[in-house]
C-alpha cells in the first residue's frame, strides 16, 4: 500500500484547477480525494440530473488532475458505502493511507463547515483549512460590508465592489455613462417577433447511464428527469465553451429580456440566459474570469451597456452580496419564518400538472431541465409559495434539491429571503408579491392559461390575483408602513366593498383547495 503524509479532501463544488494547491512544486506525498457519499446526496431530496452533473464534474476533474500528474482518489458511492459520513471516511482513509495531516478547503456550506470543525476537535491527526481561492470578497471581510441582522441595501455594496474592481468606472472613478444601473431598461416582455431571433442554446451531450444505474443501485431518493444524456458542462473545457457561447450569441440582448418568460419558443427554457451558475458554483470558472471576458466583448462587440452592466450586477453585485447575507446570519438564518408560513408544498411541486398555466411550465421546466431563471424561480414559484404561505423550510428545501446550481449560500438568501421575505427584510425591502398582472406584463403565460388573468373574484380568475390582496390584507399592520408599497392599500380602500368580499372569498377558496389549482 501506497502512503502519503498528507490527505487532501475536495468537495464536489470546488473544482478549481487554478486553486494555489496545484501549484506547489513537490507533491509526492500528497494524496487529493473526491468523494461521492450520501450524506451528500441524502441532506436532501436532489434532482437527479443534479447528483448526476456533480458526479460526473467529479469524476471529470479528478482524471484532469491524474493527468496532470497529481495522486489521486476518486471513490464512487460503490467505495464509499461503508463510510457513513465524511468525518468516518477521512478517519478510514487516513489510516489506509498512513497520513498524518488532513487538509480541506473551506466549505460554502454551514453543516460541513460545522462537521469539519467539530472532527478537527475531535481527531488525533493534524488538520488544515485553506480559502478556495473562488469569491471576490474574502472571507474575512464579510464583517466589513455585513452585521448580523442588519438589512445591507445590496444596490450600496454592489457599487462598492464595482469601486473596488474597478469595473465598469471611468477614470474618474464615476460609473461608466452616467449611471450604477440600467435595470429599468432591462424588463422587455419578448414580443411575437422577438420569438424567432432566439438561439438555440449551446447542451452537451454526456453519457451519465453508469453514473444513474449507481444512484439506483444505492437508492438514492430523486426527482426530475434524466435520460441517459446530461447536458450541462461538466468540465473546466466546457464551461468556458459555454461563456464563449454566451458572450458571442447571447449577452446582447440579455438585459433586455432577462426578466422575460415565454411558452411559445422551443428555446422557452433558455432564453438569452448565459446557464453559467452551475459552472461557477462548482468553480469550473472564475468570477472575474466570467466578468473580464463579458467586459471585452462588451468593448469588441460594442454591445450596449444595459446588456452587459445588467449581468455583472448579478455576478459582481448578487452572489457576492447573498454569501456575506447568508454566512454573516447563519445558522440563525435557516430558521427565520417572519411570517409565521405552515402550509405545506402542494404535490405539483412534484410532477408540474395544474391549471395555472406560469406555474405548470415554470415547475414542468424546473423537473425536465434542473433549471429555471431567475424570474421564473422568484416570480412565479416564488411569488405563488410566498402568496400562499408555504412554509420557508420546504420551499427551502424544494429550491435546494431541484436546481443543478443551488447550493445552500446562494439558495437559502435567494429563497428564504428574497423570494418569501421569511427574513423581514434583511435583504428585500420589500416583499415581491405580485398578481397575475406582473405576470401578464412579462410573459405570454396568461393567454394560453385556463384562468382570466383580468378577474380577480370569479371562479375563472387568475389564482395569483385574489391571492395577492389577500397576503397584503393579512399583512397589512407591518406592510402599510413599508414606503415601497405602502401607498398600494390605497388601490384596495377605493374598491367597491362587494367586489372586495368577493375577491376575498376567492382567495380563502383558493388557499382551502390549493391542490386543484
Amino acid at each position: 500500500m501506497v502512503q502519503y503524509s498528507t490527505l487532501r479532501f475536495i468537495f464536489g463544488d470546488q473544482l478549481n484547477a487554478s486553486h494555489s494547491w496545484f501549484k506547489e512544486d513537490d507533491q509526492q506525498d500528497v494524496l487529493y480525494v473526491l468523494a461521492e457519499l450520501k450524506q451528500e446526496t441524502d441532506y436532501v431530496k436532489h434532482h437527479l440530473q443534479k447528483i448526476a452533473a456533480f458526479f460526473a464534474a467529479m469524476e471529470n476533474f479528478a482524471c484532469a488532475l491524474k493527468k496532470a500528474g497529481f495522486n489521486v482518489l476518486h471513490l464512487t458511492l460503490d467505495e464509499t458505502s461503508d463510510s457513513s459520513s465524511l468525518p468516518t471516511l477521512l478517519t478510514n482513509l487516513a489510516k489506509q493511507y498512513h497520513c498524518q495531516t488532513i487538509e480541506y478547503q473551506f466549505p460554502d456550506e454551514y453543516r460541513l463547515k460545522q462537521q469539519l470543525l467539530d472532527y478537527t476537535k475531535q481527531t488525533s491527526l493534524k488538520v488544515n483549512a485553506y480559502d478556495t481561492e473562488h469569491f471576490l470578497l474574502p472571507f474575512n471581510e464579510i464583517p466589513q460590508y455585513f452585521k448580523k441582522d442588519k438589512h445591507v441595501k445590496m444596490e450600496f455594496f454592489y457599487r462598492a465592489m464595482r469601486k473596488r474592481f474597478n469595473i465598469l468606472m471611468d477614470k474618474n472613478n464615476e460609473p461608466l455613462d452616467g449611471q450604477w444601473n440600467f435595470d429599468q431598461l432591462n424588463r422587455n416582455k419578448l414580443k411575437q417577433s422577438d420569438l424567432k431571433d432566439i438561439p438555440e442554446p449551446l447542451c452537451f451531450s454526456h453519457d451519465v447511464s453508469d453514473i444513474l444505474k449507481r444512484i439506483e443501485k444505492h437508492k438514492i431518493n430523486t426527482f426530475g428527469e434524466c435520460n441517459e444524456t446530461l447536458i450541462w458542462p461538466t468540465t473546466r473545457s466546457e464551461a468556458k465553451q459555454l461563456l464563449d457561447f454566451f458572450c458571442k450569441h447571447l449577452l446582447v440582448h440579455f438585459g433586455q429580456f432577462q426578466d422575460a418568460m415565454t411558452c411559445q419558443s422551443d428555446y422557452q427554457w433558455s432564453l438569452y440566459h448565459s446557464r453559467l451558475s452551475f459552472a461557477l458554483n462548482t468553480k469550473m470558472l472564475h468570477p472575474m474570469q466570467v466578468i473580464e471576458q463579458v467586459l471585452s466583448s462588451f468593448k469588441k462587440q460594442h454591445i450596449d451597456i444595459a446588456q452587459v452592466e445588467g449581468f455583472i450586477r448579478q455576478i459582481l453585485g448578487w452572489r457576492e452580496y447573498v454569501r456575506g447575507i447568508y454566512w454573516q446570519n447563519m445558522p440563525d438564518y435557516a430558521s427565520k419564518n417572519t411570517l409565521n408560513a405552515k402550509r405545506t408544498l402542494p404535490d405539483y411541486f412534484w410532477h408540474g400538472k395544474m391549471n395555472m398555466n406560469c406555474m405548470h411550465h415554470a415547475i414542468t421546466q424546473s423537473l425536465q431541465t434542473a433549471y429555471a431563471h431567475h424570474i421564473q424561480r422568484l416570480m412565479i414559484t416564488g411569488n405563488f409559495c410566498l402568496l400562499t404561505a408555504i412554509d420557508p423550510n420546504e420551499v427551502d428545501a424544494w429550491y435546494l434539491g431541484i436546481y443543478i446550481d443551488a447550493i445552500e449560500w446562494v439558495e437559502m438568501p435567494n429563497t428564504r429571503g428574497m423570494s418569501q421575505f421569511a427574513d423581514g427584510g434583511l435583504i428585500a425591502t420589500k416583499p415581491y408579491a405580485a398578481s397575475g398582472n406582473y405576470i401578464n406584463k412579462m410573459s405570454d403565460y396568461c393567454k394560453h392559461c385556463s384562468y382570466n388573468v383580468k378577474e380577480k373574484e370569479t371562479d375563472d380568475a387568475c389564482p395569483f390575483n385574489s391571492l395577492y390582496w389577500h397576503f397584503m390584507l393579512e399583512h397589512e399592520q407591518q406592510l402599510s408602513q413599508n414606503p415601497r408599497i405602502g401607498m398600494i392599500y390605497n388601490n384596495w380602500y377605493k374598491q367597491d366593498e362587494s367586489l372586495k368580499q368577493a375577491t376575498l372569498k376567492r382567495a380563502k377558496w383558493c388557499l382551502d383547495n390549493l391542490e386543484k389549482l
